[in-house]
């Protein structure tokens, strides 16, 4: 199988400014006594493995681990500040989902505009829109403005937008626990699906279940550090007794 994401030896740095000097005379000063203004945090920190063709791989740690920033780097949006980070083919980011979208809007405007930021062409969109609706158990609704709409059937919505159509490489971020047990599972049987269309998903995930249903390996990051990585029942023991 075609490995559709490598990551090599990819850390990232965040430099914060601390203590900046409101004048350029003090600035002056602190150069000359040589102060450190910056504070250098380290997200990710040398972090290396592949995802294959057909495989889900189940990214797992605690909040503030360095989960948010890999999948930044995946999606294209964050470089690394050294290392290597490849992605073919096409990516379908479920981070923050409707993070596009316009209370304004109808639910049908709001499709073809997520859709559209997404990479789609919008009459493709526009042609999928009942059928997306519909998926997602909203069409009754989807000519109303989506300020209407409950925070469940905009989270819906944005999840049938994201995965209407089969990317290369799938990023999902805690999205699979979204709505009621019925809409819980057809979001996973979605992503058996992809995982069967050979696309190379991700799955940053606090649900234990969820891991051992749909991934094929799995990685632990603590701290920005790859504590284990492989087998996903050797990863989720090392993390759950760590």
């Amino acid at each position: 199988m075609k490995a559709l994401i490598e990551v090599k030896a990819a850390s990232v740095t965040y430099r914060i400014r601390h203590g900046a000097s409101p004048t350029l005379k003090q600035t002056v000063i602190q150069s000359i006594k040589r102060e450190k203004l910056d504070v250098e945090i380290q997200a990710l920190k040398e972090v290396s493995f592949s995802v294959n063709q057909g495989e889900m791989l189940a990214v797992v740690g605690s909040n503030g681990a360095g989960k948010s920033t890999l999948l930044k780097l995946l999606a294209r949006v964050l470089p690394p500040t050294s290392g290597q980070v490849i992605v073919r083919g096409s990516v379908a980011p479920m981070i923050e989902l409707g993070a596009g979208f316009n209370g304004e809007l109808t639910g049908r405007e709001n499709v073809v505009l997520y859709g559209t930021l997404l990479g789609r062409k919008p009459k493709e969109v526009q042609s999928r829109v009942d059928s997306i609706a519909a998926w997602a158990g909203i069409d009754e609704s989807i000519d109303l403005p989506l300020r209407t709409y409950s925070s469940g059937m905009v989270a819906k919505l944005a999840f049938a937008v994201a995965t209407d159509v089969q990317s290369d490489v799938i990023l999902v971020d805690e999205v699979l626990s979204i709505g009621d047990a019925e809409f819980q599972e057809k979001s996973k049987e979605r992503m058996r699906e992809f995982f069967q269309g050979d696309s190379a998903v991700i799955l940053v995930t606090h649900d234990e279940k969820a891991v051992r249903d749909l991934a094929s390996k799995a990685i632990w990051i603590d701290h920005g550090r790859v504590m284990e990585y492989g087998e996903v029942d050797k990863v989720l023991s090392a993390y759950l007794h760590g």
